[in-house]
C-alpha cells in the first residue's frame, strides 16, 4: 500500500537550524550571512540560528560533533545535515533540493 504525499509546495516549509557555539562573538555564521542565505532561499526554507547557550537542550538533541553545524528539518524529520558552515554556492541548491524532497 502506497501513501500519497502532498506536492512539495503544499508541505510545511523546511527549517534550517544553524547551531552555533555559545559566547563566540564574530563566530561564523554572522547574522548578515544568515540574512543573506534566507533571502536566497526564499519561502521554501526558514533559517533559524540557535546558540548553544540559549538553546542548549535543542543543540544537544542533534548530537552534532562540532559547532557550527546546519540541520535541515521539516515537521520533525531531518532532511539534511552539514557540519561546519558551508561557504559555497552549492549550499543553496543542496538545501532547496533537500527541502523539495518528499
Amino acid at each position: 500500500m502506497s501513501i500519497a504525499l502532498p506536492p512539495p509546495d503544499l508541505l510545511a516549509p523546511a527549517v534550517l537550524l544553524v547551531l552555533v557555539p555559545a559566547g563566540r562573538a564574530g563566530q561564523l555564521p554572522t547574522l548578515a550571512q544568515l540574512d543573506a542565505l534566507q533571502c536566497r532561499l526564499g519561502p521554501a526554507v526558514r533559517v533559524l540560528r540557535l546558540d548553544d547557550d540559549a538553546h542548549a537542550s535543542v543543540v544537544r538533541s542533534f548530537a552534532v560533533a562540532q559547532l557550527p553545524a546546519c540541520v535541515l528539518v521539516r515537521e520533525g524529520i531531518e532532511l539534511w545535515r552539514q557540519p561546519g558552515w558551508p561557504e559555497n554556492d552549492a549550499l543553496v541548491a543542496n538545501l532547496l533540493a533537500a527541502a523539495s524532497a518528499r
